[in-house]
């Protein structure tokens, strides 16, 4: 796997800086800044400094309220901020995960929580997040609410997020950033950032040891 490791307040401090505009065909598709030109095409940022779960306390596909974490404490966990009507690395993102997390044996596949979270709350409806997850992986969880509790928890993790506009052609995007966080089963804390260049492979080679809570 390409690594790198990381402090978490550095990563904090120039991932919130990173946006991609997805699909919106334009300049504002390119990130505002890029985390640094030493780290930006790793796959992977093992962190020295992890972060801690957000304390989210959404809404499901179901329509149920799902406690972030209390539902994931002391199970592996993977966390992505983005939008259904995303046309490019939301769903590639989330079809990587899927693709990979089937190469797990079955119990660790029941084990492993991949988190969805909406960017675009007035649009990601439980039922329209449900719709679309189910057609990457059924266990997949999805969950939508207030934005700006959404936007707070992605900032906690060094991501961020800004509500959904109309690009210059009038079509509505939602501008966020494209890490995937890991959590330890062992501490429940985000230890690994995947950057938007992570492939199937590299979330294959790894899983099994965020599995365990190791580092990859």
């Amino acid at each position: 796997m390409r690594k790198k490791t990381f402090a978490a307040a550095a990563l904090l401090a120039a991932a919130t800086m990173t946006l991609t505009a997805c699909g919106s065909g334009d300049d504002s598709d390119k990130p505002v800044a890029v985390v640094s030109e030493e780290t930006s095409h790793q796959a992977a940022t093992v962190l020295d400094q992890p972060f801690e779960k957000p304390d989210l306390v959404l809404t499901d596909t179901h329509g149920k309220k799902y406690d972030l974490r209390q539902a994931t404490a002391g199970r592996p966990t993977l966390i992505y901020f983005g939008y259904t009507h995303c046309p490019d690395v939301c769903p590639l993102t989330m079809n990587n995960l899927a693709v990979a997390k089937k190469a797990l044996p079955k119990a660790e596949q029941d084990k492993l929580r991949v988190v969805f979270v909406t960017t675009d709350p007035g649009r990601d409806t439980p039922a329209e997040l449900g719709k679309w997850l189910n057609g990457i992986d059924p266990q997949f969880i999805g969950l939508t609410g207030d934005f700006a509790t959404i936007q707070a928890g992605a900032r906690s993790l060094g991501i961020a997020i800004e509500p959904t506009k109309k690009d210059k052609n009038g079509k509505l995007v939602s501008v966020h950033g494209t890490q995937v966080v890991a959590f330890s089963p062992r501490t429940n804390q985000g230890y690994v950032v995947y950057g938007e260049d992570a492939t199937v492979d590299d979330y294959t080679k790894d899983l099994p040891k965020i599995i365990k809570g190791q580092n990859p």
